[in-house]
């Protein structure tokens, strides 16, 4: 695995899920956050990892989470791999 780059800690509003109909909502939460780390981190190749899946679905699919904390890491090639940030 390559050598991490840069890592940030981001606070991501999932606001705009509410806009999508119920049963979408955690999916369209995910779209939402891998949309944000790609504008920020300047990448398309976003992983996450099944935290934040967990995260977003723990309280079912038609209500996620208002906003998420997560800490994305850019890896030399490219890649940016995104994980739950610890809460401070």
């Amino acid at each position: 695995m390559a050598d991490t780059m840069q890592e940030h800690v981001y606070i991501i509003p999932l606001r705009d899920a509410r806009r999508m109909p119920r049963w979408k909502r955690a999916n369209g939460a995910i779209k939402d956050i891998r949309k944000y780390l790609a504008k920020h981190m300047k990448s398309e190749d976003v992983k996450l990892d099944r935290g934040i899946n967990g995260e977003v679905g723990s309280r079912g699919s038609s209500k996620p989470p208002s906003k998420i904390r997560v800490r994305a890491m850019k890896m030399e090639d490219g890649q940016v791999q995104a994980e739950l940030a610890p809460e401070s």
